[in-house]
């Protein structure tokens, strides 16, 4: 089995971290975590690979910048997950793209697997619902592609 990543969940509706972290969890890699705030998130970033984070959370719209930090000063994989995907404008540099919710098992277990093909620099095809941001996600999509 390939290794596991470390996935943080930043997400404040229990409910779906929890699901979330189930399907997470079956495909064999941990949650770093499950966070609702950006105090939370910050702390386990650097125990984290990949970030899947909402934008509005416990305390407010907070998510977008998250995300970037995240991405830029730790180096984590972030996708996006959001009701709201037009609150990311062209996207956020540094990051994989945005996923809308809600999100089945099935994308949500493609959006995570294409995270780590990102991550490994290994080929894959963006999942359809995940609009990509990164230009670095996006050369290696349209390299598959064309």
């Amino acid at each position: 089995m390939p290794k596991p990543y470390r996935i943080l969940i930043v997400e404040d509706e229990f409910i779906v971290a929890a699901e979330i972290e189930n399907v997470v969890s079956e495909m064999g890699h941990e949650a770093a975590g499950i966070v609702s705030d950006r105090t939370a998130a910050l702390n386990l970033a650097g125990q984290s690979d990949i970030a899947l984070v909402d934008l509005n959370l416990r305390d407010g719209p907070t998510g977008i910048g998250i995300g970037q930090i995240l991405a830029q000063e730790y180096g984590v994989n972030v996708v996006f997950m959001t009701a709201n995907p037009a609150q990311l404008g062209n996207g956020v540099p540094g990051t994989i793209g945005v996923l809308p919710k809600p999100a089945t098992e099935r994308e949500l277990r493609e959006v995570v697997e294409f995270a780590i093909a990102c991550r490994a620099a290994a080929e894959a095809k963006p999942p359809q619902r995940l609009t990509l941001f990164d230009w670095s996600a996006r050369g290696l999509a349209e390299s598959l592609v064309g």
